[in-house]
């Protein structure tokens, strides 16, 4: 971003999925470190909106469901109408798609910047190019706020999600998880892509190990994953929660409490790193260098084998593994990577 002396307030138009929107945490905070005096927003979906209350340097959110597929014409004028009167200075816009450009164009933010995407000529007057040669989605999104051919730094800042602790003794207390001593253990078995998810019957057979051992056990997802969440209640027993729901704030919350958190290559995944929760993460059909969470994560397993995939893969992404099956990751291995967190140091709850 070469805007120094502009100190109006930069808006960030991220992508509509949940870990890309965790992601553009790293580049708000990167903003607040060239211009602390410059306020940031976000547009952002209803669904990914609670998770930017957690993220220290977001001033405001607006909440703008965009419909797949089709222009949505009404819904471009209604935020185009809502972002004039905020006077943005500048609008990084991540998305590549040219119906993402279009409300910034048409409030006239004076300078707007993107990847070239979808031939965005005169949508975007900051136009960067290359993306192509920046393989992984946080160098692409960071490249936006950085002024023109800048190297990329060594480290990007990390996502950092803060949860109170007033807040979650509030959310433990109408959900009727108070008095619990035991370790908790988050299950996110929802995933966005074919082949990504980790079996249900893996998930079931992890969490009868898991209250065997001892802890609780909490599902969470969206509404999507309530069938495989009742049917890992039903294998693991009354130790098993089902927290599915249509409100993401509930998940994040949970993952805020939990001792350890099981998830595919998910959205969650990214909630639950970026919250600072000892994570493993399963990973199957994608490549782990291109699409883990920035901040450190308990472990990443993958289907055992096939060393060579794993290498081709920081070059051909996600082709050189498209092949892979989270089922062959065992479940055996996810427990032994939980115990292992469990046996460390306890977080305090």
């Amino acid at each position: 971003m070469n805007q120094g002396s502009d100190h109006r307030p930069v808006l960030i138009v991220p992508f509509v999925w949940i870990g890309d929107f965790v992601r553009c945490h790293s580049v708000v905070r990167l903003l607040r470190a060239q211009a602390p005096d410059r306020a940031v927003d976000m547009v952002s979906s209803t669904l990914c909106a609670p998770i930017a209350d957690y993220m220290p340097g977001v001033r405001k959110v607006l909440i703008s469901d965009q419909p797949r597929k089709r222009l949505g014409w009404a819904v471009q004028q209604d935020l185009a109408a809502r972002l004039r009167r905020e006077d943005y200075g500048q609008v990084l816009v991540m998305s590549r798609k040219w119906k993402a450009a279009l409300g910034p164009f048409l409030a006239g933010i004076p300078v707007r910047t993107g990847f070239a995407g979808e031939a965005r000529f005169g949508l975007l007057n900051d136009i960067r190019w290359g993306e192509r040669h920046l393989p992984r989605m946080i160098d692409q999104m960071g490249a936006l706020a950085l002024p023109i051919g800048s190297a990329l730094p060594a480290d990007w800042p990390r996502p950092a999600l803060t949860v109170s602790a007033d807040e979650l003794a509030m959310w433990r207390q109408q959900r009727g998880l108070t008095g619990d001593s035991r370790p908790v253990v988050t299950l996110s078995p929802g995933a966005v892509g074919a082949g990504k998810a980790w079996p249900p019957g893996h998930y079931a057979e992890l969490a009868r190990a898991l209250t065997r051992d001892g802890a609780s056990v909490w599902v969470l997802g969206g509404p999507g994953e309530t069938a495989t969440a009742q049917l890992i209640a039903e294998a693991g027993g009354p130790r098993v929660r089902d927290l599915t729901g249509a409100d993401l704030r509930n998940a994040i919350l949970a993952l805020a409490a939990a001792d350890a958190a099981v998830t595919n290559d998910s959205g969650l995944m990214h909630i639950s790193a970026a919250i600072g929760t000892p994570t493993v993460a399963i990973f199957g059909p994608t490549s782990p260098w291109h699409w883990k969470p920035l901040n450190p994560v308990a472990a990443i397993l993958e289907p055992p084998g096939d060393e060579e995939a794993r290498l081709r893969a920081r070059t051909l992404g996600n082709d050189a593994v498209s092949h892979r099956q989270t089922a062959d990751v065992a479940v055996h291995s996810v427990l032994e990577a939980v115990r292992a967190v469990l046996a460390g140091p306890a977080r305090g709850r």
